[in-house]
This record gives structure tokens, C-alpha cells and sequence, in this order.
């Protein structure tokens, strides 16, 4: 599938999309930064990015533990804006309704399974839900702002959706889409180190979260433009480790199938991907089928 045209309006117009962690399990139980405080944040920062430039857009999807919805389109709600004495009560009042609906919904799905709850959100959802909006942008006429996606993360990863997010990472890469990274969680989150590294975006984990606003706006409101001639803040390192695919776990050495690249803790006699047969584990613990790897060490 070949690649759309990309036509863009100027270098300083952008469309921004903001997944937004709603993860009770983390907010209530693991941050510093309460919910309220965090989102009167991102409700500055998403109002000074409309602010910048009147051809901007802005777009929020909300990530759960259960799922993920959009909660606020600037496009849709135009119209609205300045409505009443300039201001702007739809970026307020509909994203807040909204978001208060997509909680409680999640909060019952939630309640109808019957195992434990997922204490990570979901990432890998909130991030495909913004790569198909993004192409929508690019099929919808023949100018677009330069698009760009801001994960505004704080649950910790979850292992059981690394082949998910991998390969929104990499379709991001293709559309030539940044993923720019805010990590507010206790440690630092591989998925988001990998996604900003490997499509060009920016990781940053403030270490004061009562500037956050400061950290958002003078960080990731700035056009991808101007990130040419802005030095910006790079991480210390990336974690490249991946997870197997039998337990869902974060491994250092494990096996690889040489037919679908799964990786597994432990040596099987048949790939439970694709059901390539293995054959036997030579002494040198490698054959033409399954191979052993090392995560380069950091």
C-alpha cells in the first residue's frame, strides 16, 4: 500500500493528537499528581495550542483500562469557538462531559468482566485510534496541518500488548507521524522510549509534575518546523527490551522464530504464532529455526 501525498497547509500548522491516560488504578493509587490537577493542565495546554495558530487542530482520545473513545475534536466544535464574549466554552464543557461519560463506561465494563482488571491502559488502542484518524486527515482534502501524536502516559506498561503497540510504532514510522512522549509515572515506560525514538518524536518524564503546563508548552507545543533549529530535550537512554509472546513478560535473552520474529522466554517445539515446527536445540543453543538473543546492554 503505497504512501498518500502529503500536502500540508505551512510549516507552523499542526494537527496534535492527545492520548489521554484515564487509568483510575494508577491516578488514585500511584500518582503524586492528582487526576483533577493533571487535566487542568492538558485543558491549558490543548487551549494554548488552538491559541497558536487559528488553523490549528487539536484532537483527544481518552486511553482507559477498558477502552478508549475520542472525547474532543477542535474541528467539529469550530464553529462554537468564540461564541459567547470570545470564549471558548465547548473546549470546556463538551470535553469534560464527554470524558465524565467515557469513565463511567469504562468504570462498567470494568464491573462485567469477570477476571481482574488490566492495571495498565490501553495504549496500543488509543494509539491505532489516532493513526486512523490521521490517515482520515490525509484522504479528506487536498491540505492538512502536519500532524503529530502526544502520549500523555502515567499507568505502566502492559507487556500483553507489545506486538499491538510495535506495530503502531511502525506504522507511525511509515506515515512519517512523530510520537511525542509525557511519562508522568514513577518509571520510565519502554513502549513510549521506543515510539518517540524510533519515529523522530520527543520523551520527556518531568521531574516536577506541579509545572507540567511549563514541560507542555515548552516542549511539545512547538511545531515540527521549528523542532529543526529548537534543541530539545533527549532521553538518557532507551530500553529496546521486548516481551515474550508466550508469558507476556519483559526478557533480556530469549528465543526468536527465524519464519515470524516471536520471541519466547523458552524453547518450544512449535511457534504458537504462525506453527512453524521447531527443530532440535543444537549444543550451541542455536539452529535453523529458533535463534538465541541478547538485548545490547545500555
Amino acid at each position: 500500500m503505497t504512501s498518500v501525498p502529503s500536502k500540508l497547509y505551512s510549516d507552523d500548522v499542526s494537527l496534535v493528537v492527545v492520548l489521554l491516560d484515564t487509568n483510575p488504578f494508577f491516578w488514585t493509587t500511584s500518582s503524586s499528581l492528582s487526576f483533577s490537577q493533571f487535566l487542568s493542565h492538558v485543558l491549558a495546554f490543548v487551549n494554548s495550542i488552538l491559541l497558536l495558530n487559528q488553523l490549528n487542530q487539536v484532537v483527544v482520545i481518552a486511553s482507559g483500562y477498558n477502552a478508549c473513545d475520542y472525547i474532543y475534536d477542535s474541528s467539529s466544535d469550530a464553529s462554537q469557538l468564540g461564541s459567547e464574549d470570545g470564549r471558548m466554552p465547548s473546549l470546556y464543557s463538551n470535553l469534560l462531559q464527554k470524558l465524565e461519560e467515557f469513565m463511567i463506561k469504562d468504570e462498567k465494563l470494568g464491573k462485567e468482566q469477570s477476571q481482574r482488571a488490566i492495571k495498565s491502559s490501553l495504549l496500543s488502542g488509543s494509539l491505532s485510534m489516532a493513526l486512523c484518524y490521521i490517515q482520515r486527515v490525509f484522504r479528506s482534502g487536498p491540505l492538512h496541518p502536519q500532524p503529530r501524536i502526544l502520549c500523555l502516559q502515567g499507568s505502566p506498561d502492559g507487556p500483553e500488548q507489545y506486538v499491538a503497540v510495535m506495530n503502531a510504532i511502525f506504522s507511525a514510522q511509515r506515515s512519517m507521524v512523530p510520537i511525542d512522549s509525557c511519562y508522568v509515572g514513577a518509571h520510565n515506560s519502554a513502549f513510549l522510549q521506543q515510539a518517540s525514538y524510533i519515529t523522530g518524536g520527543v520523551y520527556v518524564k518531568p521531574q516536577h509534575l506541579d509545572g507540567l503546563f511549563q514541560y507542555l508548552t515548552t516542549v511539545f507545543a512547538t511545531d515540527l518546523h521549528s523542532r529543526s533549529f529548537i534543541q530539545l530535550p533527549r532521553p538518557a537512554g532507551v530500553d529496546f527490551r521486548a516481551s515474550c509472546f508466550c508469558h507476556k513478560t519483559t526478557i533480556d535473552m530469549g528465543y526468536i522464530c527465524s519464519v515470524c520474529l516471536s520471541i519466547f522466554c523458552n524453547h518450544h517445539k512449535k511457534c504458537s504464532t504462525c506453527g512453524s515446527v521447531f527443530g532440535q536445540a543444537q549444543s550451541d543453543t542455536s539452529s535453523t529455526s529458533d535463534l538465541k538473543r541478547k538485548a545490547p546492554e545500555t
